[in-house]
């Protein structure tokens, strides 16, 4: 694994990218989940590349270590917003592909890593898209735990918190983690709207998402206590021109008992869930050529 640092603007961002085992197969860019940091995927990230793959991860801008360039590193007054994180994510996946021009190049979304790509300017070097435990974060699609105190998050804790401390100080509350305020500030728009990011941000939003023709592969895990099968539906199906499809994972099919939102990710299932991913990828170049069809398989 090799650390790299990236111009994103006036930026930097923190890279981390490993190196395939012999000739790379296909680039892979990592996009995380809120308020989780890139090395949360490392595990993961090392055993894919040992599978052929060159993979990169990355920390948006104001999280994990790509925090800005101040005095104390702190967030407080750091102008960031979801756009923005877009804006890295693009960045990111023009690194990627000029490392290995010839190679396919797919993304691996967990949660927002499969919202922010419907934003991407480059979506023509992207060749597929494996969404992880992703979908709406529209309050009404959250999973019902989730939904009993998401009206107070939203409507209370969430703009005073920000408003108090410049940030949202989620390792304070215990909550997602440290945020700028104008990435949290956006989020909660999209997520009191009732169709998301297009509906928060407009008919441009709209057309964005509509220009991603790349194949998009959609896991929904059954005991997720944060997306709801509805949710994932809806988000991907906002992909309105790519082919797309959609598998339920459920941990009694793993023979385990939980899986949930960060599971995945976990080397427990480097026996199991980790090589349906490797799979999945091999797939990818097929379903380019296919028409955009849904399909769904409850798993």
């Amino acid at each position: 694994m090799q650390k790299q640092i990236l111009q994103s603007g006036s930026l930097q961002l923190a890279l981390r990218v490993y190196e395939a085992a012999g000739t790379a197969r296909a680039s892979v860019v990592i996009g995380g989940a809120m308020g989780v940091r890139q090395d949360y995927y490392a595990p993961f990230a090392g055993w894919l590349s040992s599978q052929g793959y060159r993979v990169t991860t990355f920390d948006y801008r104001g999280s994990g270590e790509s925090l800005p360039d101040t005095a104390d590193g702190g967030l407080r007054g750091f102008r960031a917003d979801l756009l923005d994180w877009a804006s890295d994510y693009e960045a990111v996946i023009d690194a990627a592909k000029a490392a290995l021009p010839e190679a396919p190049l797919y993304l691996l979304g967990h949660s927002l890593g499969a919202q922010l790509p419907g934003f991407l300017n480059n979506q023509r070097k992207v060749d597929g898209m494996l969404s992880v435990a992703a979908g709406s974060g529209y309050w009404r699609d959250n999973a019902p735990q989730l939904k009993r105190m998401v009206l107070y998050f939203w409507y209370v804790l969430v703009p005073v918190a920000t408003r108090l401390f410049g940030y949202f100080p989620g390792r304070k509350l215990r909550k997602v983690g440290d945020l700028p305020a104008g990435v949290m500030m956006q989020w909660r728009k999209w997520c009191l709207d009732p169709q998301y990011s297009v509906g928060a941000e407009g008919e441009s939003a709209r057309r964005s998402y509509g220009r991603v023709t790349f194949p998009v592969l959609a896991l929904s895990i059954t005991d997720d206590e944060l997306m709801t099968w509805r949710g994932t539906q809806n988000l991907i199906n906002l992909y309105v021109n790519a082919p797309r499809s959609f598998e339920r994972i459920s941990p009694a099919e793993l023979q385990v008992r939980r899986i949930g939102h960060f599971g995945f990710f976990r080397e427990q299932f480097s026996q199991s869930l980790w090589p349906r991913t490797a799979q999945s990828l091999e797939r990818m170049g097929l379903a380019s050529a296919l028409p955009a069809k849904v399909a769904s398989m409850t798993g």
